[in-house]
């Protein structure tokens, strides 16, 4: 077990409050939050992202937090943020109130074990609750820290050690964990409206690690990442979920010494799941830029990235836009926009991102240089392994439009 103890704070009472990568964002892309840098200071700030124009407004408490310290928005404006003193994680909502920053404390978690790690779980559908997870020795305790009654309230707790953590719905009742246990890693579903019931996800090979990065409850669509196809090389995947066909892992997303991360998909594209757009992540001996990919196209666009990107952070609108958020010394708070290319066509960029595109024009001939522009999927496609499952299964089986 996961030895987690809480401390609620009474002065939370009713009042509901309505990843990896350095910037978070709501999953309706109205908010977002990150720490800056204040000369060697760090503090919290906002962006909002759904009026004309994008600004930050900065939001430090009394002394400056730690590097590291994590940050989220939530969708009423407000910023939930955890702070770490020794192995007691607190958590509170912070606000603007006109000079300075409003503060709501929601209580802390207690977690004696040493080798425990808390950290946020991605940005709840609703945008009204956050959730973390423990991870212990051999379970993973999972918390409501922001949205509920009387502070963080525990919910389940986890065999085997979790990591990730994909939301399958816009209810924010599905969850889809990577679960290690037994020496081997797999997508699981955890039921937050059944006690935190877990259900299998990901069941590839046998003796495969199989783990969900990326998931759009609009079409179905999955991204993965296993080592079945390679044993001992992950790559990426896709596959549908409440889909019969298997699994694919297209050529197109296997790029020489270059690591591929998804990090957002386009929402809206109910029941096609092959039209939709993947924006990427791509590290590589150059730095980091962008790749653009649909299962339709079956190519994969590498694109340079604005001047000071955050890294692995953006969303897609439903109509095919790509939004990358950036922070340069001369525009602190910027939103590059670039357009989703048509299958075949070349994406283009658009509002901020154009100049960005007309100044980077060099680097990208260093990553041509280094290898294709764009990666093509040969047209015979490769083998392919099973399909997830046990994607048939109650719960999650009401949530598959068949």
């Amino acid at each position: 077990m996961t030895a987690c103890a809480i401390e609620p704070t009474a002065e939370n009472g009713d009042d509901d409050p309505t990843p990896d990568a350095p910037c978070a964002i709501t999953a309706d892309g109205s908010y977002a939050a990150r720490l800056a840098l204040d000369g060697d200071s760090w503090f919290p700030e906002r962006w909002t992202l759904d009026g004309p124009e994008p600004y930050a407004v900065p939001l430090p408490a009394h002394q400056p937090e730690e590097p590291g310290t994590e940050v989220q928005p939530m969708a009423d404006g407000r910023v939930l943020i955890r702070r770490v003193s020794q192995r007691r994680h607190s958590f509170s909502l912070l606000y603007p109130t006109g000079p300075g920053t409003g503060e709501l404390l929601l209580g802390a978690v207690e977690c004696p074990e040493e080798d425990t790690v808390l950290r946020l779980l991605p940005p709840a559908p609703c945008g009204q609750r956050a959730y973390a997870v423990a991870v212990g020795r051999r379970s993973t305790a999972l918390w409501l820290v922001a949205g509920g009654a009387f502070g963080p309230e525990h919910l389940a707790e986890i065999p085997g050690r979790c990591s990730g953590g994909v939301w399958l719905d816009r209810r924010g009742r599905m969850l889809a964990l990577d679960r290690e246990a037994d020496g081997r890693t797999k997508a699981v579903v955890v039921d937050l409206e059944r006690g935190g019931e877990v259900s299998p996800l990901l069941q590839i090979a046998a003796g495969s690690d199989d783990r969900l990065l990326l998931a759009d409850p609009d079409s179905g669509l999955l991204l993965i990442s296993s080592d079945a196809p390679s044993p001992g090389e992950p790559r990426l995947g896709w596959g549908v979920l409440g889909s019969s066909l298997p699994v694919r892992f297209p050529e197109s997303l296997r790029l020489a010494d270059r690591a591929l991360t998804p990090f957002a998909i386009q929402p809206g594209q109910v029941l096609q799941p092959e039209s939709c757009a993947v924006g990427l992540r791509i590290d590589g001996p150059f730095g980091n830029w962008v790749g653009v990919w649909r299962p339709a196209d079956r190519r994969l666009h590498q694109l340079a990235a604005p001047d000071g990107w955050l890294a692995g952070s953006g969303l897609w609108t439903e109509d095919g836009v790509l939004r990358l958020p950036y922070a340069t010394e001369a525009e602190p708070c910027g939103v590059a926009r670039m357009a989703v290319p048509a299958a075949g066509a070349e994406p283009r960029a658009s509002g901020s991102c154009e100049a960005t595109a007309e100044t980077s024009a060099e680097t990208t001939a260093e990553f041509a240089a280094a290898a294709a522009p764009d990666a093509l999927e040969p047209e015979a496609p490769q083998p392919v392994a099973p399909r997830p499952v046990p994607l048939q299964q109650a719960p999650l089986a009401r949530l598959v439009t068949k």
